[in-house]
């Protein structure tokens, strides 16, 4: 059996032993792109859910801060802001900004931003990236109901009108991205998202796939959003290929819940039993551009596990462990999983990319993590606490031998794109 793997920009292909074990390829629901991603834009922003479409909340002499996703998400930003910026062409340049998305990750280069929105945006308006690592260019908000200060960059909230964009997808600890995401933790300062993603907040049981009320991160997120009073949000969906499925505009909680409830639909998987081994993806170029990020997969993948079962993810790691932050370094101070997971428990005050560590070591200490990666070498993956893994068919016959002749083998050929359930646990 062939199966195609979401691995960097051109996929993996792994050839299995069917008739060795039981494999089960789960996968979202396909759903076709819209059959014109402009005009569905279009029709959107003018028929939005919940509020006024988009010009009537929008004066000549206003200034308008739009916020982007950066470049680890696969956001058709070159799509999406064209058609906003031409809806608002009454608006002069030089009263609109647009605001990367950065969280916590490093800046865009130059040619990234060309990459996502063209030349022509990148010329003609002024490009503002979050810098959440220096509170002089955050305002305070005070603090939210779980008692976090909240710090949020001071261009973005200058502006009298404020547009959220992004795409909504299952999130392995906010419940699901898009929404008010773009604020927090994309234009948050670090002590607001260190606040958000601290040990408890993560910990919570509710900080999981396809969870949003209920979830104090997903909640904390929307409250944040909601403080800064944004105008209009466009989220869109999108399948394995990338592509624009659906198109969700109007107000923030309105528009984003309806997102939601159109990937819960479409990417909430149903299995039967639980597997002894699952193979995963990080969902493929950008998501898998680095190791941080690939907790994702595992984390999809952690949910259909048995106890002690085996986790294989491929990600292709093209710019291998990020430098920013200190996910690395929390990584380094630990050697095994369970001193990682115990270190950071026991952290006096929260630390940069704890959050990402936190979720990989509560997943190793249920199963073993084996990664594929042609971004990093043996030693690489070693030190982040990992198994290297450099062929993927020869691990799975190995381990088939190890669990013997009724070896379950569950697929997540697009990783986190899919919320994959077991009926018994969520019954």
């Amino acid at each position: 059996m062939k199966v195609k793997l979401s691995y960097g920009k051109r996929g993996l292909v792994i050839e299995l032993p069917e008739d060795k074990a039981h494999f089960e390829v789960i996968r979202p629901k396909h759903v076709p792109a819209v059959s014109n991603p402009k005009t569905a834009l279009r029709e959107a922003i003018l028929n939005p859910i919940g509020t006024q479409p988009l010009p009537q909340l929008v004066n000549r002499d206003d200034t308008v801060a739009i916020v982007f996703s950066d470049i680890t998400r696969p956001t058709p930003n070159h799509l999406i802001l064209p058609e906003i910026l031409s809806i608002l062409d009454f608006v002069s340049d030089e009263q609109i900004i647009l605001c990367n998305a950065l969280g916590t990750h490093r800046p865009n280069t130059i040619e990234e931003l060309s990459t996502m929105l063209g030349d022509e945006l990148v010329n003609r308006y002024r490009i503002v990236q979050n810098n959440c690592f220096d509170p002089e260019t955050q305002v305070y908000l005070g603090k939210s109901s779980k008692g976090h200060d909240q710090w949020i960059n001071r261009e973005f909230m200058n502006a009298s009108v404020k547009i959220l964009t992004g795409f909504i997808e299952p999130h392995f600890f906010a419940g699901f991205s898009g929404g008010g995401k773009a604020v927090m933790p994309g234009m948050a300062g670090q002590m607001t998202v260190l606040g958000n993603h601290d040990a408890g907040m993560i910990g919570d049981p509710n900080a999981t796939y396809g969870v949003t009320h209920g979830n104090p991160i997903w909640e904390e997120a929307r409250e944040i959003a909601l403080m800064t009073n944004p105008t209009f949000l466009l989220n869109v969906t999108l399948n394995s290929d990338k592509q624009i499925t659906g198109v969700f505009a109007g107000d923030l909680e309105s528009a984003h819940d309806a997102g939601i409830e159109f990937v819960r639909d479409t990417a909430m998987i149903e299995v039967d039993d639980l597997f002894d081994i699952v193979i995963t993806t990080n969902s493929g170029y950008p998501l898998d551009m680095n190791l941080y990020q690939c907790g994702k997969g595992m984390s999809a993948a952690e949910q259909i596990i048995k106890p002690d079962g085996k986790i294989i993810i491929a990600a292709e790691c093209s710019e291998g462990i990020p430098e920013h932050g200190l996910y690395a370094t929390l990584l380094s101070e630990a050697s095994t999983p369970q001193e990682l997971f115990d270190n950071i428990m026991n952290l006096p005050h929260a630390r940069q990319d704890q959050w990402a560590a936190q979720i990989q070591a509560r997943i190793q200490l249920k199963s073993d993590v084996f990664l594929y990666s042609d971004g990093l070498t043996d030693e690489q993956i070693t030190n982040a606490l990992l198994t290297p893994c450099r062929d993927i068919e020869h691990l799975i016959t190995d381990l088939i031998k190890e669990f013997g002749a009724e070896t379950r083998i569950g697929i997540l050929p697009e990783g986190p794109q899919t919320i994959p359930y077991h009926r018994k646990l969520k019954g």
